[in-house]
């Protein structure tokens, strides 16, 4: 089964955050005891800049007995765990005038070659490429010509020397945001400050990096508007710190990827930005919460400020509240659901990925400011939110108006507990709540259907056993799995015994519905209503495509064209799928893919299904079944199915479901089921199946 890595969702997230969270970091740290590692004093041969000038366009190579040798100062520290796998170096402790990159298969390199240590690298065996268009020092790869690879741990020591007798303080080179341009590119790698510089404000009030994950921070100076990127790793000892929302020094390494000019922090005593007000107009640290001057609203009486479809609150208010629900799994977009005491209400951001901002994980207490914040009738649920009308936004908070009205309590997350409720007991008090409701099932008529239909967002109907019913709405985007191994709702089906729901209430136009954020929010694993025990369809026949190739269950015809359907792995590790694709302006193509013949003999009910991924513009693919396949397409009677494929075009990866399509037409027989792909000379999509299975019974 294909499965992309895309914008990245979390790996490790649990043991960074167990272990961000289960210590104090200060950034002081004690210097490494050096006394045991080697050091030597050598003479250098060329410059920084003569080894700069060597690469040109291509990887090159320095011979196993080069002699060759430049010296430098360590400008990076990866002892924060900011910095990974590279040392940075310039050629002067003050005033440099070239930097450079090596890049090491080694941690923890700050124990050998710390900050303002002067260090000699013999260049023989080494070589020259680059990485995101930033020239770095490591061993060819052979698989490349313009990249290399990282210089192996064990081979450190005998390349990379420590001076037995010279360690300088690192002065940070002062450089201005107008001045990252190409002309000083030579730089990259030196420790550089920028002064008069603040993050921006969509940044405010937020951690440096979200446990285990890398993210850019924005951030300027007074040089221009132009906008640079600091790179912080979620994996760091400071990602849990808030960033300093004042003006002042920043200090880091100056680096770049690709056309985008970027910084890495060594640590974050370095920065010294505290200064009000800042150059966009704010006056005081804006993440500090007082209640002065302010009158505390529950939420029901929040909700009493609405008027009309749309209203502005104007009072000098704010409320205190529980994160209850948020956007971790992606069936919640843009929002949170929040709840005190008295009830619960959805606040709109126009920011994804809220849950990795910790004013917005589960169970966290936020302070929200109420003033010029719009309070929104959406068929009958009360939402807060801005006034902005555009699409894009939607009524939601701007992302870079977040900070002035949601504030972090700085209290430890609690326990989110549910009220519980009957669906006959739901009253408009409840929407917004995170409730409890007691032995639901799916209806019958849903039984055997994914909880959404592809990625649509799709209405799935639960019931209580005196037969009252409530909607469970389920977005296709969302992903109940984890980054490698992501679970899409059209890819579940519903559970089929009685048990309890956990959701949030909401409500539209006079109907109740739930929302999930998790799917161990269903856990239905006793007999239904009428002490039956659901079974779940079998799968008589099923091909992953996990080994690559085709076995000799498929057959492969080519009508027209020469591509044919293969299998790869490509973007998916070990597991392979099928996948055809003709390039654009050959001449047309028509390839069938065929299953073997699958018996439905003696059987009452039967299912196809596969999830499909598209990738450029071309013709939809074709899926088929028949019960006579005479090994010619064009002269077999085909039935087309009706299942649901992949529509985006633009990106590979978002794997949709088709659904469990019916083959009710040939119960009793033995079906075959076919994939037709066709392209033209001025369009030729890519189409890619997996996870193809028959179910019958």
């Amino acid at each position: 089964m294909k499965k992309y890595n895309s914008i990245l969702k979390y790996i490790f997230i649990v043991c960074a955050t167990l272990f961000i969270t289960g210590c104090v970091h200060d950034d002081k740290y004690d210097e490494p005891d050096l006394a045991n590692f080697q050091c030597a004093d050598l003479t250098k041969t060329m410059t920084l800049t003569d080894l700069r000038a060597k690469y040109v366009n291509t990887v090159y190579a320095f011979p196993d007995d080069s002699n060759d040798i430049v010296e430098g100062y360590v400008s990076s520290t990866d002892e924060t765990g900011n910095i990974y796998k590279t040392i940075y170096i310039q050629d002067k402790a003050e005033n440099p005038t070239q930097g450079f990159v090596i890049s090491v298969d080694m941690v923890s390199t700050y124990t050998q070659y710390p900050q303002g240590s002067k260090v000699y690298i013999k260049l023989a065996g080494l070589a020259l490429g680059t990485y995101g268009g930033v020239v770095q020092l490591g061993v060819k790869d052979p698989a490349s010509t313009t990249s290399v690879l990282r210089i192996p741990e064990k081979l450190v020591p005998s390349k990379i020397f420590r001076s037995c007798s010279i360690r300088e303080n690192i002065i940070p080179k002062i450089m201005t945001s107008a001045q990252m341009v190409a002309a000083n590119d030579k730089y990259i790698g030196c420790l550089i400050k920028m002064e008069n510089a603040e993050f921006d404000s969509r940044s405010l009030c937020t951690n440096y990096a979200p446990n285990g994950v890398t993210i850019d921070r924005v951030i300027r100076d007074a040089s221009t508007t132009t906008t640079r990127v600091v790179r912080n790793s979620g994996y760091a000892s400071f990602a849990n710190q808030i960033l300093p929302s004042g003006n002042g020094d920043f200090v880091g390494v100056y680096s770049k990827f690709n056309s985008t000019y970027q910084m890495y922090i060594n640590k974050v005593t370095d920065l010294k930005m505290t200064k009000f007000p800042r150059l966009d107009g704010i006056t005081s640290n804006p993440c500090e919460f007082s209640a002065n001057g302010l009158t505390l609203k529950t939420v029901a009486e929040v909700k009493q400020l609405a008027s009309g479809t749309l209203a502005q609150i104007t009072g000098d208010f704010y409320v205190k509240a529980q994160v209850v629900a948020n956007d971790e799994t992606g069936n919640l977009f843009k929002y949170v659901y929040v709840e005190d005491a008295t009830g619960g209400i959805r606040i709109n951001m126009n920011k994804t990925d809220l849950f990795l901002d910790n004013r917005f994980r589960l169970g966290k207490d936020v302070y929200i400011k109420l003033k010029g914040l719009y309070i929104r009738n959406v068929s009958g649920e009360l939402h807060l939110g801005s006034n902005d009308t555009s699409t894009a936004i939607n009524y939601r908070i701007k992302e870079e108006d977040i900070y002035k009205y949601l504030y972090d309590s700085n209290a430890p997350s609690r326990a989110v507990v549910p009220t519980e409720r009957m669906i006959s007991q739901l009253t408009t008090a409840d929407v917004g709540r995170w409730i409890k409701i007691k032995d639901l099932q799916f209806i019958n008529a849903d039984l055997g259907k994914a909880y959404s239909d592809g990625t649509a967002t799709s209405n799935r109907t639960l019931e209580d056993c005196s037969g009252n019913k409530i909607t469970l709405r389920t977005s296709g985007q969302a992903d109940f799995g984890t980054n490698t191994t992501p679970i899409k709702p059209g890819m579940v089906e519903v559970e089929g015994g009685k048990g309890d729901v956990y959701a949030i209430a909401s409500y539209f136009n006079g109907t109740y519905q739930l929302w999930i954020t998790k799917l161990s929010n269903i856990d239905l694993d006793n007999p239904r209503c009428d002490g039956s025990i659901y079974t779940p369809m079998p799968t008589i026949y099923n091909d992953g495509f996990a080994a690559g190739g085709f076995s000799s269950d498929w057959t492969t015809v080519n009508v027209v064209g020469t591509q044919v359907w293969n299998t790869s792995n490509q973007g998916n590790g070990t597991n392979y799928y099928a996948v055809m694709s003709a390039p654009l302006g050959n001449p047309a193509n028509e390839d069938w893919l065929i299953s073997k013949a699958v018996s439905l003999v003696g059987k009452t009910a039967a299912t196809v299904s596969f999830t499909t991924d598209v990738r450029y513009a071309g013709n939809a693919l074709q899926v088929y079944a028949t019960e006579n396949y005479t090994g010619n397409p064009s002269t077999t009677t085909w039935v087309q199915l009706p299942a649901t494929l992949d529509t985006n075009t633009g990106a590979f990866g978002d794997w949709v479901s088709s659904g469990n399509v019916n083959l009710s037409a040939f119960l009793g027989k033995n079906v075959r089921i076919a994939f037709k792909y066709t392209s033209t000379t001025s369009a030729a999509a890519t189409w890619e199946i997996d996870d193809f299975k028959i179910k019958a019974q």
